[in-house]
C-alpha cells in the first residue's frame, strides 16, 4: 500500500511554535498592560465579516480591496471576507453593540490574526497578527497625542530597538482634493517613468502613488508635491497642535512629508513606525485619524483615531526576553505502581499554581531524567519502588545534581507540598 503524502501548510501560512509563542505572549502582555493603564478595554472581533464592510471602509481603489482580500460566497449567498484589518470591524462592533450611544468616547484595543493574499516574502505571511487600539468619539488633538505617547510606551515596554516614529498630515475633504489634482497632474507628466500599477493608481487615487515600492517609481515620486504644503488652516493647526503636545511629552518623531496611509479612511494625522533592516516593507505599525469612517459605515458623524502593530515585525525588533516555560518539576513514576500516586501528587502541586510535568512509566530512571532535563525542569520528583514503600518521593535538583532522598510525603496536603517545592526552587542554582 502506498504511503500517503504528507500534508503541508497552505502557501503563505505557517505554524507558530512554542518558543516563538512565548515571545509573542510576552509582547502581547506588555502591550495589553500598557493599554489598560491608559484606560482601554479589550474587544474580541470575528475573523469573518461581510465584504461590504471592507469595500466601503477601505476604498474600492485600494490594493487591499482590489487584489488582496480573501473573499468568498457563503452557503446563504452572502459574500464574506476574512478580515484584512481590524479598524472597520471595531467601528462595526461599536455601532452594532450600541457603544456609540452608551460609551460614545470608547477606547478599545484588540489582538488577533488578519488575512491578505499578498505575495509571501521573508517576514510576510498571508495570515499575520496585529495588536491595535482605537479611540472613538474624540476630535481633539489630545486624543492623537495621547495615543502616540501610549504607542511610545508600548515600544519601550517590549524593548523595541531601532524604531522611529514618522508623522505627517494627509489633510481632509477641504484641502486634499486640490492637492490630489496637483499630484495627478505631476504623475501624468511622468507617465513614461511610472509602472503600470502607478498608472492605475494615478487615475483612481493618486495618493496611492506613495505606496509603490518600485525604486524607479520612488525616485520619480520623491519630487512630487508635498501634501503638508497644501494643508488648509484647520489641518495645519491640528498638525501643529499635535506636534506641540508630543514635544511637550518628550516623544521623539520625524516629519515625513511623503507619508500617506494605504487606506482611504484616514484624514489629518497619519503616522508609521519604521525600522531599519526590514527591507522595503519596513513598517512595524502605523495609524492615524479617520473622522469620516463611522459615518461611512452607517453611523453618526463620530471621529476616530487609532493604530495597529504587526506582531511578527514587532517581535523582530523586540529585545524582550520571554520567561523560560519549562516546568518547575517533573514527576517520574519508575513503574506502573507509581503512576496513580504520581498523578495525584502532580495534580495537588498544579492546583497550588506550580507548573508540573508528569511522565509515563516504563523507562529507566536515566531515560526519564534525560526527558526532565530536555524539558528544562529544575526538579525531578522520583516515585519508585522504595519511595512507594516509604510513602515519600525523592527530589532531585537537576541543576545542582543533588538528591533529597524520600523527602516529599506522597500523601501530604497540597499547600504543604507546594511550600516544600517552592523552598527547593528558591535554593540558588
Amino acid at each position: 500500500m502506498t504511503k500517503p503524502a504528507a500534508i503541508r501548510a497552505v502557501k503563505g501560512f505557517r505554524d507558530v511554535l512554542p518558543e516563538e509563542c512565548r515571545r509573542w505572549q510576552a509582547i502581547e502582555e506588555a502591550a495589553a498592560a500598557t493599554f489598560v493603564r491608559h484606560g482601554f478595554g479589550e474587544i474580541r472581533l470575528p475573523v469573518l465579516e461581510r465584504t461590504e464592510l471592507f469595500a466601503r471602509s477601505l476604498g474600492e481603489s485600494t490594493d487591499v480591496v482590489e487584489k488582496e482580500m480573501y473573499t468568498f460566497v457563503d452557503r446563504d449567498e452572502t459574500t464574506v471576507t476574512l478580515r484584512p484589518e481590524a479598524t472597520a470591524s471595531v467601528v462595526r462592533a461599536y455601532l452594532e453593540s450600541g457603544l456609540a450611544q452608551s460609551d460614545p468616547t470608547a477606547q478599545l484595543f484588540y489582538r488577533g490574526p488578519m488575512f491578505r493574499r499578498e505575495r509571501p516574502q521573508k517576514g510576510r505571511y498571508r495570515q499575520f497578527y496585529q495588536i491595535g487600539a482605537e479611540v472613538l468619539g474624540r476630535e481633539d488633538t489630545l486624543a492623537d497625542a495621547e495615543l502616540l505617547v501610549m504607542l511610545a510606551r508600548i515600544l519601550a515596554a517590549v524593548a523595541a530597538r531601532g524604531v522611529r516614529l514618522e508623522l505627517n498630515s494627509v489633510g481632509d475633504a477641504a484641502c486634499r482634493p486640490a492637492y490630489t489634482e496637483r499630484l495627478r497632474e505631476f504623475g501624468r507628466r511622468h507617465l513614461a517613468e511610472l509602472c503600470g500599477d502607478c498608472h492605475r493608481r494615478l487615475e483612481r487615487n493618486p495618493l496611492r502613488l506613495f505606496d509603490c515600492k518600485i525604486e524607479t517609481c520612488r525616485a520619480v515620486i520623491a519630487d512630487a508635491p508635498r501634501i503638508v504644503d497644501a494643508l488648509c488652516a484647520p489641518c495645519r493647526a491640528h498638525l501643529d497642535d499635535v506636534r506641540a503636545l508630543l514635544d511637550g511629552a518628550g516623544v521623539e518623531y520625524v516629519m515625513n512629508p511623503r507619508l500617506v496611509r494605504g487606506l482611504d479612511y484616514y484624514v489629518r494625522t497619519a503616522f508609521e513606525l519604521v525600522a531599519d533592516g526590514l527591507g522595503a516593507q519596513n513598517a512595524v505599525g502605523g495609524g492615524g485619524r479617520y473622522d469620516g469612517l463611522v459615518a461611512a459605515l452607517g453611523g453618526p458623524p463620530i471621529a476616530g483615531v487609532g493604530f495597529a502593530l504587526g506582531l511578527e515585525r514587532l517581535a523582530s525588533v523586540s529585545e524582550l526576553v520571554a520567561e523560560d516555560a519549562g516546568p518547575a518539576a517533573v514527576v517520574l513514576p519508575l513503574d506502573p505502581a507509581g503512576v496513580a500516586p504520581g498523578l495525584r501528587l502532580a495534580t495537588r502541586l498544579r492546583d497550588q499554581g506550580l507548573a508540573i510535568g508528569l511522565e509515563p512509566s516504563g523507562r529507566s530512571l536515566k531515560a526519564l531524567l534525560r526527558v526532565a532535563d530536555r524539558r528544562r525542569a529544575r526538579l525531578a520528583i522520583i516515585v519508585g519502588e522504595d519511595e512507594l514503600a516509604q510513602g515519600r518521593a525523592t527530589v532531585r535538583d537537576l541543576v545542582r545534581h543533588e538528591d533529597r532522598r524520600h523527602a516529599l510525603a506522597l500523601d501530604a496536603p497540597g499547600p504543604e507540598l507546594a511550600r516544600f517545592v517552592r523552598a527547593f526552587l528558591e535554593t540558588p542554582a
